[in-house]
């Protein structure tokens, strides 16, 4: 049986996947030009790659992990980890 998670830190396919951008500097890049992105523009790309992770039937935790990137103050958040991780 699957818990929801409470916050956005429970989300395991988002630690997960800011964890892996602080060690791959490619993947670093393409998180940090999405969350650079103006809000609108962000939104688009996300509920894009969102629809092709469905038809592509991508692991759950991939797909937990962007919806999370929806929100502007998560996408925020991990735009200033993943720039962190380069420091």
């Amino acid at each position: 049986m699957t818990t929801i998670p409470k916050t956005y830190g429970e989300v395991e396919g988002l630690v997960t996947m800011l964890l892996a951008a602080c060690e791959d500097l490619e993947m670093n890049q393409t998180l940090e030009m999405l969350l650079a992105a103006p809000d609108d523009r962000r939104k688009a790309v996300v509920r894009e790659l969102l629809e092709r992770f469905r038809q592509a039937r991508v692991p759950q935790s991939l797909h937990d992990a962007f919806v999370c990137l929806l929100d502007d103050d998560v996408a925020e958040k991990a735009y200033q980890v993943i720039y962190r991780c380069k420091q």
